[in-house]
């Protein structure tokens, strides 16, 4: 298939790149964010595939359950901001005028295109200088299908790279009369993630959801809790109850810059104090905001505010700057 080409052309390249692979790894976790999201259509097996060859150290799968209960690798529960559904299927948006990937068959998804993120109301790309929206032909893709694509790689390969799934917005499946933590954690036993020794990562933003992950369905992973809200941070001693590290913003973990050098909010601290560890999203080194460059974000972050790991949409810049480390 073509996403296996194209993996293994760049994975040529990556092994013959001796600034990355030659120096050991610092013990940071590297998460690439809906795959090497910053080169290619997020989520899609082409920018899973970029991901793979760039050897980060988990590679993360965003989920929302089809009509028919297939869990399909999207950040969204809609479609309309990364497919043409409205061109394929028009008559099928909601009174919202929102298109829902939970209305679709897994097999109805597949004639889907899949593009660079974009507005669904102006058609404007989000990320102007990403892939070009609506070049190429890319699709919508299944969990199962994307494990296998990572197992398989780690076989051919001789690495062990991780999955990090998120379920997304339970309650609303919930609501559609579905259970996406149990069908999600169903399928991962059947891949062989059950344990926190295996290289699974399962993470989520309802607390709720998450305890019951835990706790109701007795999963043994590795659980994340996500933190979406600056209230949120402040609840660490029960998400430690539950869970074994928390996702937040990166700028929840900033404070303030004095005179050239970075103060930073009590979160790192507390959540280590607690043993969580603490994996911040996302690096972006086209939307660098605060930072004159993507080094000094990674500089500030990972070693001046001193988190665990990061998700950032580009593998390789990450890979590259912690083996220099």
């Amino acid at each position: 298939m073509k996403y296996l080409i194209l993996v293994i052309i760049i994975f040529s390249f990556y092994t013959c790149n001796t600034s990355i692979q030659s120096k050991p790894m610092n013990k940071k976790t590297i998460i690439a964010h809906r795959g090497a999201s910053g080169y290619l259509p997020e989520h899609t097996m082409e920018a899973k595939a970029m991901a793979y060859a760039m050897s980060p150290d988990y590679i993360e799968q965003d989920l929302v359950l089809s009509k028919d209960d297939v869990p399909i690798v999207i950040h969204d529960i809609y479609l309309d901001d990364v497919t043409n559904v409205s061109e394929v299927y028009e008559d099928r948006k909601r009174e919202d005028d929102r298109f829902y990937v939970i209305d679709f068959t897994f097999a109805e998804l597949q004639k889907l295109q899949v593009t660079e993120r974009f507005n669904p109301k102006t058609g404007k790309q989000f990320y102007p200088k990403r892939f070009p929206k609506g070049k190429g032909n890319f699709k919508l893709h299944s969990l199962q299908q994307e494990i296998e694509l990572i197992q398989g790689l780690n076989y051919s390969t001789r690495k062990n790279i991780g999955i990090y799934p998120e379920i997304k917005n339970p309650e609303f499946h919930h609501t559609n009369g579905k259970d996406i933590a149990k069908i999600t954690l169903d399928i991962l036993f059947k891949y062989g993630y059950k344990t926190k020794t295996d290289k699974c990562i399962f993470q989520c933003f309802d607390a709720k959801e998450l305890e019951r992950v835990r706790k109701e369905l007795k999963s043994e992973l590795f659980l994340v809790q996500l933190i979406e809200f600056e209230e949120e941070t402040k609840q660490l001693n029960h998400f430690a109850s539950y869970a074994d590290g928390i996702g937040p913003w990166y700028k929840q973990i900033l404070d303030k810059k004095e005179k050239g050098k970075w103060e930073f909010t009590s979160l790192v601290e507390d959540a280590h104090a607690l043993e969580l560890k603490v994996h911040p999203y996302t690096f972006r080194a086209d939307q660098l905001d605060e930072f004159s460059s993507f080094d000094e974000m990674m500089q500030v972050l990972f070693f001046e505010a001193n988190i665990d790991g990061g998700f950032t949409d580009f593998p390789d810049k990450m890979v590259d700057f912690l083996a220099k480390k």
